[in-house]
Parts: C-alpha cells; sequence; structure tokens
C-alpha cells in the first residue's frame, strides 16, 4: 500500500500535467511513463556501478557509455550529428541543470534516446516507443514534473509497483478509457483462484495495461518466498513466464513499464491482434487470464481459420475463448470474464463454444458476478469461466456461485461497503468437496453435466437455481367485506349526524 504523502506527491504531478494542458488521463500517464523509465534506467545503472566498485569489476553491457557521444540515428541536422555526451542523458546529471537546458535536452535528446535504445533488458518496454511523441509543453512543467518524479524511491519495485497501479485507478477513475482496466480486486480474486506458480507460462492475450500479469506475478512473490530467488526461476519469471498481447501500441508501453515497476524486466509482450492469422500460440501456455473484448465484431476475413473451427462467428467475446482453448497446452488452465449473453446465447456460436468447453474440455467454475462491477463505465451483468484443457473431456459437474457484493456499491459511485462475497468464492472454489452438500437453495452449489447437455449447454445460474418462495396467507375475502361494510356503516352514521347538525344551523 501507499502512504497518503506518496499519493500526495502523484497527485501534485497529475496536476501539473492537467495545469499544463494535458487533460486526456491517458496521455498524463503516457508521459508520466516516460518519465519514470528515463529515471529507471539511470538508477539501474548507477546501482550496477555500485555494484562493480564493491567488487572491482567493470559493468557488463551500460546503456550510457562513459565518455563516449550518442548520436540519433535519425539525426537530420549537423548539430544533432555531432552528438551529445551519454553522461547528459543521465537523470542525476539532467535534473541538475537550468529549466530550460533541462527542457532542451530531454526534449531533443534523452526522450529520443529511450526511443532507440536497443536489445537488452529494457527491450520490452522501448520496443514500443517508437511512435511515442513527447508532450510535455515547456520548462516549468518539466522541471515540476522532474522534481515530483525525483522524490519517489524507484528502487523500491513493490512500493513503485503500487505507486503506477494507482495512477492507473487515477486514469480509471477520471472516466476516460477506464475500459482498459479490470477492476483490481476482480483480479485479485481470480488470480487467487487461479494460483499461479514459478513454473507456470501465463499469458493475457488482451492485456491492456498488464494488470492480471502484475497480479499474478505479486501473488506468485507473496506465496513462494525463497524459492523464486533460484537463478532459473529468476530467469524464468523476468522472462518467458509472463506473455501479454494487446493491438495498442499506447497500452503496451503503459503495460511494459507496470511490469517493469514490478521487477519483470523482460516480459514477451508483443503488439498483435489475437485472433488474426499473425497469432500461431497453440498449445504453448499453462494459465491464461483475461478480460477480452466484450460485444465487438470483427470481419470473419481477418480471423485466424484455426480458431473459427472452434466457433464460426464474428463475436469477439467467442473468438477470444475459442483462442484461449486453442493456446492452452494440455492440463493448462482459464479464467475468463465473459458478459453473460455467453452463457445463454442460442446461436450456433454461442452453443458450439459452450459445448467445446463442456464436453471436450473441463468446465470447473461459472461465477456469476452483479452487473455493477464494471460500473461506471459499463453496466453489463459478467461471469468468470474456469475450465482446463484436457482435449478429452472431464466435466462431470459445474460448481455455480452467485455473487451479489463484491465490497462496493452497484452503482456509478462505487463506493466502499461492508457486504463482500469474494473471500467466500475464492474460500469455497478450493475447498470444493465440501459443496457436493449445498442445495440450489443457497448461494453456491454444483449442476451435474447432465443436466447442462439436457438444457442446451445453457450456464447461466438462474437456470438451475431453486428460489424459495414463502407462502402468504391472506384474509379471507368474508372477512375483508365485513370489515368494509362496518367501515362503510360507521361512514354513513358520521355523514348522516353531520347533515343533521348543519340543518339545525340553517
Amino acid at each position: 500500500m501507499i502512504t497518503g504523502e506518496i499519493k500526495n506527491k502523484i497527485d501534485q504531478i497529475w496536476d501539473t500535467f492537467f495545469v499544463a494542458g494535458i487533460t486526456n488521463p491517458i496521455t498524463v500517464l503516457e508521459q508520466m511513463t516516460y518519465i519514470f523509465f528515463m529515471k529507471l534506467l539511470d538508477d539501474k545503472q548507477l546501482q550496477e556501478e555500485e555494484n562493480a566498485r564493491d567488487w572491482g569489476v567493470e559493468i557488463q553491457n551500460p546503456t550510457f557509455l562513459d565518455g563516449q557521444l550518442w548520436v540519433n540515428p535519425e539525426a537530420v541536422s549537423d548539430e544533432e550529428k555531432k552528438g551529445v555526451p551519454y553522461e547528459n542523458l543521465r537523470w542525476h546529471v539532467f535534473k541538475n541543470f537550468g529549466s530550460d537546458n533541462m527542457f532542451k535536452i530531454v526534449r531533443q535528446s534523452v526522450f529520443e534516446f529511450i526511443k532507440h535504445i536497443g536489445t537488452g533488458e529494457e527491450s520490452a518496454y522501448s520496443r514500443y516507443m517508437k511512435s511515442a511523441i513527447f508532450l510535455i509543453p515547456n520548462a516549468r512543467t518539466l522541471t515540476k514534473v522532474v522534481d515530483g518524479v525525483d522524490a519517489l524511491d524507484m528502487n523500491n519495485r513493490d512500493a513503485m509497483g503500487d505507486v503506477y497501479e494507482y495512477i492507473l485507478g487515477k486514469m480509471a477513475a477520471s472516466g476516460t478509457n477506464g475500459q482498459f482496466r479490470t477492476p483490481r480486486h476482480i483480479i485479485r480474486m481470480i488470480v487467487e483462484m487461479m494460483e499461479p506458480t514459478p513454473k507456470d507460462y501465463i499469458c493475457d492475450p488482451a492485456m491492456g495495461s498488464a494488470g492480471f500479469l502484475v497480479e499474478a506475478v505479486k501473488y506468485i512473490k507473496e506465496n513462494y518466498g525463497t524459492a523464486i530467488y533460484a537463478a532459473e526461476e529468476v530467469h524464468h519469471m523476468k522472462t518467458s513466464m509472463i506473455n501479454g498481447y494487446d493491438t495498442d501500441q499506447t497500452m503496451l508501453r503503459i503495460g511494459a513499464m507496470n511490469l517493469l515497476l514490478h521487477d519483470i524486466t523482460a516480459p514477451e509482450l508483443a503488439w498483435r491482434d489475437s485472433l488474426s492469422e499473425q497469432n500461431d500460440d497453440q498449445s504453448c501456455y499453462t494459465l491464461i487470464m483475461a478480460n477480452p473484448p466484450f460485444a465487438g465484431s470483427l470481419d470473419k476475413g481477418n480471423v485466424n481459420k484455426k480458431i473459427l473451427a472452434f466457433a464460426n462467428t464474428s463475436k469477439t467475446e467467442l473468438l477470444f475463448l475459442a483462442q484461449f482453448v486453442r493456446s492452452l497446452e494440455v492440463g493448462g488452465r482459464c479464467a475468463s470474464i465473459v458478459p453473460d449473453g455467453v452463457l445463454f446465447g442460442t446461436s450456433k456460436a454461442h452453443i458450439a463454444i459452450r459445448k467445446e468447453i463442456v464436453d471436450n474440455q473441463q468446465l470447473k467454475a461459472v461465477i456469476s458476478m452483479p452487473s455493477g462491477v464494471f460500473k461506471p463505465y459499463a453496466g453489463v451483468s459478467t461471469a468468470v469461466l474456469v475450465f482446463s484443457k484436457t482435449n478429452s473431456g472431464g466435466t462431470d459437474k459445474v460448481w455455480f456461485y452467485d455473487m451479489k457484493a463484491d465490497g462496493f456499491s452497484l452503482d456509478d459511485k462505487r463506493s466502499p461497503i461492508s457486504e463482500n462475497d469474494i473471500p467466500d468464492v475464492v474460500a469455497r472454489y478450493h475447498h470444493l468437496k465440501a459443496e457436493e452438500s449445498r442445495s440450489r437453495k443457497e448461494q453456491s452449489f454444483f449442476v451435474p453435466v447432465e443436466e447442462i447437455r439436457q438444457n442446451n449447454y445453457d450456464l447461466s445460474i438462474n437456470k438451475y437455481k431453486e428460489i424459495e418462495r414463502e407462502k402468504v396467507e391472506y384474509e379471507p375475502v368474508a372477512d375483508i367485506l365485513t370489515r368494509l361494510e362496518k367501515t362503510e356503516g360507521e361512514y354513513l352514521k358520521g355523514y348522516s349526524e353531520l347533515y343533521k347538525m348543519l340543518e339545525k344551523d340553517a
């Protein structure tokens, strides 16, 4: 958790951008990301230089070359072709320049340098910098931003991870581009259900700001202690364990920075349409956690034919489920957020993908979430589908849970409340044996697969839930009529007495 003091510092940096006229929250986040990266590069080399001095060795593959000039590969003018000392590109050096000189060196040289960094651990972030634009408008704004970021301890990766998630939360709370961010507590619920391990190959084919991937990393660090510090596992965690795709370069930059701030320096991230022919992923991941795009439609001509073999449709929510099945290795598991229509839709494609997961794979759970979970951005009702890839079936019964509260009000304000089913969802999912005795009148229960097949593979919880209706005893009609007659008699008697009084006064 970040402290109030750090929140205030972030809020001040955020406000600095707004005062300067940069009011689109995702643009603010993007520009802050560039500044963070500039500092991270220098902090990393400063640490390496300190270690090298302690051990009396030279640092390997330094980002900033001592005593040499950096020349922009895209330099046009003679002055640009002369180059600039690497030293001047380093945070701890340029932050001490005067405002105007710092603005010039950062805009013309440092920013161009981070766009052209070659191979190495930073490439996961820097490879998506080519289309980046530096939008900080003046020296005064840059100075205030640099001073604000300099006050943050970026060597504490756990703390900086929390800082970045707080900034992502500000982006969502501002009401712009919030669709990129699945609520953190829902992500955490899914991660705790799926229990990622250091041995997993984890993928989110619609990664956005990398929320699922980051939360998986945090879970592993929290639950595996010193086991994750074996050299082989450290390399796996920082490289091949984390895989993510997106079609938005901006979100790839933001997602890569989010992972970098959680000490994942070289994840496998790619600019890729996960549903297209360019995606050849097949049987290669052990865990997929995702919130793919809802209610979108594509030109089927651009969709990978191997995906269409599962469900011949243009609906993205069905195509992504098909791709998840395709890209998991046998034994791999998946938890995906889906709109409720996926559960009960009657089209051939809807039924086909449900049949595939139920009959050919192993469907484990359907968690129905309340419709306000994604407010204020969307009011659509959603659920979490949990299944494993077997290619040989294995579904004998499916666990259903009717989540009624997630710890926040279900209106647009999403204020914290005491009612929260999430801890119960996670606890019950990990003790499914005990769920077998529960009736369908309760909040969670099992449904045999044969019953699901008989209902055309309908996975909506209301199809199977038993609602207990209380018998209401009404008063006999004769008694009601007697009471009405008595009341009417009292009224007529009073009316008659009043009439006589008025007649006497006249």
